[in-house]
Formats: structure tokens, sequence, C-alpha cells
């Protein structure tokens, strides 16, 4: 008896041991403001993202619901529109981004340990959220040089360079002994701008943020010539919103795009960030938990380099702002080499998550997971969404877009753009025809309507 106890005993943890390796490793890493395009410019070296999709998968058609920082991150965060998580801008939201039931959060409650490294960016605070057992974080957004960090509670002020000291925290992490599957999010600063944040969400002046690159990468690509869209320089005569004479700005077109010097930094600042994924892929092999951990990097939001004269900017509907990059690497589902075409969405990451890490899914989240896509499942693809919401709430930090608040709606076709504060300004067009939105329909009823009642149902 006593045998065929301890028999059973065996079988059960072994079991338990298991389900335990069923669940992977999760490492997931967000890049500040990376178009989904950029990577892809025939002179940009970052081979260890590249092999995150050579070996695993890369989604065609990723976008994020709102296309600014502070929105979007919550929505990764919790798989909600804006208009349900009620983080709808920039400014100071710490007090609301504690409450939040997040991703981390949950697959903690599921027996995950838990990281999260970098910034946070829902308010100046830097305190630790709900859920998270190791925490290194910023005040707001942080600065690239000597940055001070609130590391699990302890103020220390650290020399030298953002992104470098990021990705040592994140090994360091990685190198610590885990007796649970572990979860470590590394929320770059990269490769975003040098601003300062102040209580009301207002930065200083947008046009003096520099793109600081480490002093190692400051000659990198130095001459390279910068692939630039068709829509480039084109100034928006058939945009009423952005045709608008605002106080003190110069008219949109040629001579308001991003220099090709500032792209050029903003791409050194990113081989910064593939370094530290370098890294990160050298101890897991080291430890031989590569396989056995799934990486996904991806983007809050895409950025303007001067399509329809848009410069150092995000927070429109066009589709160089709400597209992002989206890589997953995970051998045990993913094939190497694949694409997928089906719609992705920023809040389809919590979800999927939750759904590898086998805790249940919250009926609030509107994303849905991606693992019925990432297996090839037919049926899935075959009824995956057809049409996502776009939102964005007014504010007077850029001029530019003051009183551009609006509701969108995206279909594999269509885009209708509908201004919340302007009469009469409202922007449609067929991405068939016209993928760089240089074309505005507004006279077509019968498209608009059906994308209307869309915009509506998207809503309650």
């Amino acid at each position: 008896m006593k045998r065929l106890l301890l028999a059973v005993c065996a079988l059960v943890a072994l079991s338990a041991a298991e389900g335990a390796t069923a669940r992977p490793n999760i490492i997931f890493i967000l890049v500040d403001d990376l178009r989904w395009d950029e990577m892809d410019y025939p002179f940009v070296k970052v081979p260890h993202i590249a092999r995150v999709a050579r070996e695993g998968v890369r989604f065609q058609n990723a976008f994020v619901t709102t296309p600014l920082c502070s929105p979007s991150r919550a929505s990764f965060l919790t798989g909600q529109y804006a208009h349900t998580h009620g983080i709808t801008d920039n400014t100071d939201r710490s007090a609301r981004s504690h409450e939040l039931i997040t991703f981390p959060r949950l697959l903690r409650d599921a027996g995950y340990e838990t990281a999260f490294v970098g910034k946070w960016h829902m308010g100046l605070d830097d305190k630790a959220r709900p859920g998270i057992d190791y925490w290194v974080s910023v005040k707001g957004q942080g600065r690239y040089l000597d940055p001070e960090f609130n590391v699990n509670g302890k103020q220390t002020q650290i020399h030298g360079y953002f992104t470098d000291i990021l990705n040592g925290f994140a090994s360091k992490f990685l190198k610590q002994p885990h007796t649970k599957p572990f979860l470590l999010y590394v929320s770059h600063k990269a490769v975003h701008p040098d601003l300062v944040q102040h209580a009301d969400g207002s930065v200083s002046d947008p046009t003096a943020g520099k793109f600081i690159p480490a002093k190692s990468h400051q000659t990198r690509y130095d001459g390279a010539k910068i692939p630039h869209r068709a829509n480039y320089g084109r100034p928006p005569t058939d945009k009423p919103a952005l045709f608008r004479r605002i106080a003190n700005l110069p008219p949109l077109g040629e001579g308001t795009v991003t220099d090709d010097e500032t792209i050029r930094n903003r791409l050194r600042m990113l081989a910064s960030v593939d370094e530290g994924l370098g890294e990160m892929f050298r101890i897991l092999e080291e430890q031989r938990q590569l396989d056995n951990t799934l990486i996904i990097l991806t983007s809050d939001e895409g950025y303007f380099y001067g399509e329809h004269g848009l410069s150092v900017e995000r927070r429109l509907a066009y589709e160089e702002s709400i597209r992002i990059p989206l890589f997953m690497r995970w051998p045990e589902l993913i094939k190497p080499g694949r694409t997928i075409d089906q719609f992705a969405l920023n809040i389809d990451i919590a979800p999927t998550l939750l759904d590898v890490g086998g805790a249940k899914i919250p009926g609030a989240m509107h994303g849905r997971s991606l693992l019925p896509l990432l297996r090839g499942d037919a049926d899935a693809a075959r009824s995956w969404r057809n049409s996502f919401l776009i939102e964005y709430w007014s504010d007077k930090v850029f001029s530019r877009v003051v009183n551009m608040g609006y509701r969108a709606v995206r279909t594999d076709r269509w885009k209708l753009i509908r201004y919340s504060d302007l009469k009469g300004m409202d922007e449609l067009y067929d991405l068939h025809s016209d993928p760089f939105e240089m074309k505005n329909l507004t006279g077509a009823p019968e498209v608009r309507e059906e994308l209307e009642r869309l915009i509506c149902a998207f809503q309650n």
C-alpha cells in the first residue's frame, strides 16, 4: 500500500513537472515609436531582431488601436480599447494605471514570476505596479544619459546610456535562478526623443527633442540613403483637418518633413535595443531555455517621417502612425519564417499571453488570442476579424493636432476617419487603390454609412 501511494505521488509530481514545462517563459519587448517598415531599409543591421522574424513569425498587418504612447501601452497590458481602460492620453495617469488588470498581474496569479524593466509611461509615478515581482522603472519618460531608476523600491542614479543600462537589468533578471516560468517585460525608451514630461502631460518643445544614440553607434549608417514613401512631402490638400492654417506653424509639405539625419539617429538608437536582445539570446542559449521561451518584439505606435508633410509625430490614423512591427519566436508552436496576414492588434497581446500561460482570459478583454493563427488553424484564419477601431482624444500638447480627436475604422479595403471636434473634415480612403492615403473619397455615401455603423458598434 505504501509503495502504491509513493508511485501515485511520483506520477502526480511528474505530471505537475510536465505541466510546468509546457508553459513557456515569456519575453515581451516593447520599442517606443518604432515604425513597421524601417527595419526593412536595405542598410539597417539588426541581426537579433531579424533572427526573431527569421526563426519565428512576422505579422504583416499589425496595428495599435490608439497611436499614442500611454493609451497604447495600457491596451497592450489590458487587452482593451482605450475607451474602456480609461488611459486616453499622456497626462499623469499614475493612479488609474495602478488599478489596471494587466496580463503580468494575471500571469503572476497563474504562477509566473514577473519582471518589468523600463519605461511605464502612464504618468510620472515610478512605483511598482501590482503583479510585478522584479521592478525597474523611471519617473515619466526618464532621460538617456545618467538616468535615475527605481530598482525594486530603491532610487538609484546610474551613469551610462539608458538602453544599455536597461539591457543590463534585463540580463540580470534572466541570470537569476527561476523555479517558475517567468515573464520579462522590457519596455524601451528608444527610439523616442529625449523629452522632459511635466505633470500635466505637456513636454518640452518636441522640435527640440534629441534622438541620442549610444556613443558606440553615433557614426553608424553615416551617409546612408533613406527610402521614402510616395506620400513623403506631399501637401495634404485633400485633408481639410491638416490643411488648416495654424498660428506660427508653416503649411505641411516639402518644408516640414523629417530630415534624414534624424531618421539615421533613430536607427542608431535601435542598434542598442538589438544588442540587448542578442545578449538575451546568449543567456537563454547558455541556460538551454531559448526554445522554451516565447520572444515577442513590437512597438507602441509608428512615426511620421514626412508623409503628408508630417514629421516627428504620430497620433493620427494614417498607416505610418498606426502600423507596428510584430515578431514572435517560439519553436514549440511557430514554424520558422512564417508570415501571417490577418489583422493583429495591440489589444491581442494580453489574451495571447494569458492563453500561452494557462491563465483565464477575462471576458472584459476586447482582444483575441493569436494562438489559433500561430497554430495555423485554417478555420480561425477564415473567421478572423476584418475590421477594427482606431481612437484618439484631443489634447493640447502639439499645436498641429489640437481639436483633432477622432474615431476611425479600418477594414481590409477601407478607412474612415471621423473627427470628433471638426465638422465637415472627415476622411475616407480606398486602401486597395490608394495605399498611401492621398485621395480623400468623402463622396462615397454607401461605403461611409457602413463604416459609420462599424464605428458605433465598436464603441458600444
